[in-house]
């Protein structure tokens, strides 16, 4: 099973991205280097891709642990060299959840499976930059904000690094 991809020059800087499953999205760049700022940048797409590859797995296990989620996302800042090529040098990925009663085993358990064994993007990176893996676990409150109860960091198993 392939990944396809292909992008589609419109003008300048600007490109139609498109997936092999039919998807569509912009890419473009920044206006300092000649873009008109009208879509992702391949670099963004990356870290994009890399978000969603483990997002995805955390909250599937999240639920199939009966985890009352409400609210859940993932962030990943990459940190990129200063000369060309400005290539990712480290990355932070950060996991928010939010629900009623969340247990953060179960958080660090679905991290865990998430990089040691389901997310492919993951896989690819871990080989070239080091990548720190932090959670935070918010209780939902009845007025809509959310009090912070937990948090902290997983580190990969040797093996798995």
């Amino acid at each position: 099973m392939g990944t396809t991809a292909k992008v589609t020059w419109k003008e300048g800087l600007s490109f139609e991205g498109k997936a092999g499953s039919g998807f569509t999205m912009p890419l473009g760049a920044k206006s300092y280097v000649g873009g008109a700022e009208d879509g992702f940048g391949p670099m963004e797409l990356l870290a994009t891709g890399l978000a969603g590859c483990t997002a995805m797995d955390v909250i599937s296990i999240l639920q199939k642990k009966r985890q009352n989620i409400t609210d859940f996302e993932v962030n990943v800042n990459a940190d990129r060299a200063e000369e060309h090529p400005k290539v990712f040098t480290k990355a932070v990925i950060e996991y928010l959840v939010t629900g009623h009663g969340v247990d953060e085993s179960a958080v660090v358990r679905a991290i865990e499976l998430s990089v040691t064994r389901y997310c492919s993007a993951h896989a690819m990176f871990k080989k070239i930059i080091p990548i720190s893996l932090e959670y935070s676990i918010y209780e939902d409150q009845e007025d809509g904000s959310r009090k912070q109860v937990a948090n902290g960091s997983y580190t990969l198993p040797e093996e798995a690094m």
